[in-house]
């Protein structure tokens, strides 16, 4: 009898288990439990990734706000931290960034070794409540033990309010030339630029933006990062939007430029758009990655975040994306691809030439997890879909379109769309490429697929909640179309990938 009531036991834990693992991701960042959103601080430092977050430990929608952490030697099997930084009397933790202050700056350094500082927005819920506009500081905490734990700077904020009621988010990062730090700050409809010799004493620079870009919602979480093109230094200006992205809700939209450690000068004033999908949010670069620019950003939208059917834990992250430029009619193109670093998931590929798909190919229905990457070209493409599916019929079509000359995701027949009325669309994205060969990359997770078009000049992120997993997988095309190459790779979850 106690024999039975274990085994009852234990299935009953077994079964609650797998329900609050619905939809959990298997090889994307999620904390184990409570809610989530904006990466925070990422840092690479001896080894290892630093991932911050904004965290809410005592809930499964947005509260009281704490930079969770987690740490990873390769940025694809993450291990949990203790919280890094809770509330104090100056408000909850917001978004910032954090650095390595090789030349100790700060002066936090102690014995040779160089300090991890963080920077990020103080928020006073009493002061907002106020109404003075003054409730957002930023401030500063240090690590002298590779940040695994935290000291909050006694002299904080280091740069007060001046009455700007979003004034946050800030993004710090070394200016060689002038031997300075430089804080990109999110400042309501623009940016504000400041510097700092110490990371202490802040001066303001400049503004960019009021009249620049897209402007339908709060400007936040911005990222101003230098690339090479022709072996010429470029700086390109990430600034997230919410709402106005171009297909709902909140996005990601960039400025290609330059900047001379006080101005930001916009090559063009067209609007670009980082990701067109609806579930990139507030993605920044991580520090003291050397040569190599690798951006994460939160896997959700404000639009719904709060009631996606996922419990007890919301949220992820996309995979890290290595960024760079690419020229399209004289014109430059941030591009971002999966790192590297992923192909530890891959299981054994199966690739074909030359094969021709008419009406419909079924490519998988033995997949048990989902889990997979897609590779695939196409010289002169027609009308294609590569769908998910399943036996419940639930569906997740991501094609191309010759007349619209556009990608898309389709999530209307997903499965569960009805918690948001915004939630089951169509979302479009333009092939910026001008190539005659269409290139891409999917990867699907559990709930998400992630689209890389023509070397990442296209992309697409979108979340999707199906009854049950999405194990099928076809291409369809009425007109026929021939792909020079397509490669079907299945995915390990990050926890079955071996030894870091």
């Amino acid at each position: 009898m106690a024999l039975l009531a274990c085994q009852t036991s234990s299935k009953k834990e077994e079964a609650t288990t797998t329900a609050r693992a619905e939809h959990r991701p298997r090889y994307h960042f999620s904390p184990k439990a409570h809610w989530m959103n904006d990466p925070n601080g990422m840092v690479y430092y001896k080894g290892t990734y630093h991932l911050f977050y904004q965290y809410y430990p005592d809930g499964s929608t947005w509260g009281p706000m704490h930079w969770g952490h987690a740490t990873s030697k390769d940025m694809v099997r993450w291990e949990e931290q203790p919280i890094a930084l809770y509330p104090d009397r100056l408000g909850y933790i917001f978004s910032g960034s954090a650095v390595v202050d090789v030349n100790n700056t700060s002066g936090f350094g102690k014995a040779g070794q160089p300090p991890l500082v963080a920077i990020f927005t103080h928020h006073d819920p009493v002061l907002e409540k106020q109404k003075t506009g003054k409730h957002e500081t930023q401030s500063l905490a240090y690590s002298l033990d590779e940040g695994k734990t935290w000291t909050k700077y006694a002299g904080n904020p280091v740069l007060p309010n001046p009455g700007i009621s979003d004034f946050r988010d800030p993004k710090v990062r070394w200016f060689e030339p002038q031997k300075k730090w430089i804080m990109t700050l999110a400042t309501k409809d623009r940016i504000t630029f400041y510097s700092s010799p110490n990371l202490k004493t802040w001066s303001r620079e400049s503004d960019f933006g009021r009249d620049r870009g897209a402007h339908g919602g709060v400007w936040e979480c911005p990222d101003l990062l230098p690339l090479t093109h022709n072996g010429k230094p470029v700086w390109v200006l990430i600034v997230n939007i919410n709402p106005g992205a171009p297909n709902g809700g909140s996005g990601t939209q960039y400025f290609v430029g330059d900047f001379d450690g006080k101005t930001f000068k916009p090559y063009t004033d067209k609007t670009k758009w980082m990701d067109y999908g609806t579930d990139n949010y507030a993605g920044v670069t991580f520090a003291n990655t050397g040569d190599r620019t690798i951006l994460m950003g939160w896997m959700s939208n404000w639009q719904y975040a709060g009631v996606v059917p996922t419990a007890p834990w919301r949220s992820a992250t996309t995979v890290p994306r290595t960024l760079g430029l690419r020229e399209v009619n004289k014109e430059l193109f941030l591009t971002s691809e999966p790192v590297e670093e992923l192909d530890v998931l891959n299981g054994e590929p199966i690739s074909m030439k030359n094969r021709k798909v008419e009406n419909r190919y079924e490519l998988t229905t033995q997949n048990e997890t989902g889990l997979f990457r897609l590779d695939l070209k196409a010289p002169n493409p027609t009308d294609f879909a590569i769908v998910l599916a399943n036996d419940r019929g639930n569906e997740v079509e991501i094609g191309y379109e010759k007349t619209a000359n556009a990608y898309y995701i389709d999530r209307t027949q997903s499965g569960k769309t009805g918690f948001e009325k915004g939630f089951g669309k169509r979302h479009i994205a333009p092939r910026l490429s001008t190539d005659s060969t269409l290139s891409l990359t999917l990867l699907v997770d559990v709930a998400s697929v992630e689209l890389f078009a023509d070397g990442g000049l296209t992309v697409m992120t979108d979340i999707f909640f199906p009854d049950k997993d999405l194990t099928r997988l076809f291409i369809k095309s009425a007109r026929g179309i021939t792909f020079t190459d397509l490669t079907y790779t299945p995915l390990k979850p990050a926890d079955e990938a071996g030894g870091q």
